[in-house]
């Protein structure tokens, strides 16, 4: 199971992006595979990875979609191959075999109705 951790809603610091880092490295059991930080201006992600549907470095989160979502995410959508195809016919394209950019292509397609479309869990 994946780790994630993060600081939102206020101005984020150096020593935010620090603390996160360390948070990160205490959940390095949760996901031995792959870690990774994201930062703006009001948020700061960590991730770590258990990879399970793609193992490849094309996984790696918190992971960004189209220069406008990014997610770090925990879970299993089963059904996101036939979603995938749904998307690629409405002209979207993925860099990744998993199941996370699906959720952030779908979200794009659909807004929070894409919530009524996966079966899984998370």
């Amino acid at each position: 199971m994946c780790g994630i951790c993060g600081i939102i809603g206020k101005p984020i610091t150096k020593s935010d992006v620090e603390l996160v880092g360390k948070m990160n490295e205490m959940q390095k059991h949760r996901g031995p595979d792959d870690e990774g930080i994201y930062q703006n201006d009001n948020i700061v992600l960590g991730h770590r990875r258990l990879s399970i549907l793609d193992l490849s470095s094309a996984g790696h989160q918190p992971m960004s979609y189209m220069d406008k979502y990014v997610i770090s995410y925990n879970g299993e959508v089963y059904n996101y191959l036939e979603l995938r195809e749904i998307l690629i016919k409405e002209g979207y394209t993925f860099k990744s075999n998993t199941d996370t950019e699906v959720i952030m292509a779908a979200y794009d397609k659909w807004g929070v109705e894409c919530f009524n479309k996966f079966n899984g869990f998370w």
